[in-house]
């Protein structure tokens, strides 16, 4: 009797793991891929939680969670859409916090075209400037913004061309499609300093601060692994990951 109740308990012991694990279905803003890619793995490896990503233009995430889309845990590029998902009654009450500050940079893949500051745009000397689509993303509004205050929109008007989010701005100047773009300084950047081609990091006060806030939706209420991983983008490990691709906490 005592043998068998002994080989049910170790049988049971042995299927908790697996039980215990779960799988979170997370929307990202298209700037944070990098960054949750490396959490991801990092995540993964301490909770023993599987995370499924989708990255995209926060604007289009909103359209989709309201239209049923199966993501239990929103990563936007801004506060504003959790906060009106949060309102609307699409959220878990008490969930949203801001998990990182973005930084926006003027890039080109041509390690000569930009000197550290704004030259080349004032120059003119381009026939395209890559943003994404401000009316969805967030960087691309802050972009917008800061053409506005260098006085140059209309100059440049002709010469904007549109990515569906930032990863799409990005796509247009790494192909040689675009010769300058604004882009999120996650992309470009890592560990202190540029990963290709030449940049402006455009000054703080020249755009509205992007704050971005990540909160569990309606359908991650219930699931284990979404609490564990809005708990970990708290943690000290995820901080740094965060603070290496040019975030602010």
């Amino acid at each position: 009797m005592f043998r068998s109740r002994h080989l049910l308990f170790v049988l049971l012991l042995a299927g908790a793991g697996p039980a215990l694990a779960a799988e979170v279905q997370v929307a990202v803003a298209a700037n944070f891929t990098a960054p949750l890619q490396a959490i991801a793995a990092r995540f993964e490896q301490a909770s023993g939680h599987k995370l499924v990503a989708a990255f995209g233009a926060t604007g289009q995430f909103y359209a989709q969670i309201k239209h049923g889309a199966p993501f239990e845990v929103l990563l936007a590029a801004d506060a504003s859409t959790p906060a009106r998902l949060e309102s609307e009654g699409e959220t878990v009450a008490g969930s949203r916090f801001t998990y990182a500050i973005g930084g926006l940079a003027l890039w080109s893949a041509d390690v000569n075209r930009l000197d550290g500051s704004p030259a080349a745009l004032h120059a003119g000397e381009f026939a395209h400037l890559a943003i994404a689509n401000p009316q969805a993303a967030p960087y691309g509004l802050a972009a917008i913004q800061v053409l506005d205050k260098l006085g140059l929109r209309e100059a440049v008007q002709g010469k904007l061309v549109e990515g569906q989010n930032i990863t799409h701005a990005h796509q247009f100047v790494s192909t040689g499609n675009a010769e300058l773009g604004f882009v999120a300084l996650s992309q470009v950047y890592q560990n202190g300093r540029l990963s290709s081609g030449s940049a402006w990091i455009v000054p703080q006060a020249l755009y509205d601060p992007i704050r971005q806030d990540a909160v569990i939706l309606k359908r991650g209420a219930n699931n284990p692994a979404a609490a564990a991983l809005m708990e970990y983008l708290r943690g000290p490990e995820a901080a740094a990951i965060i603070e290496s691709f040019g975030y602010k906490l």
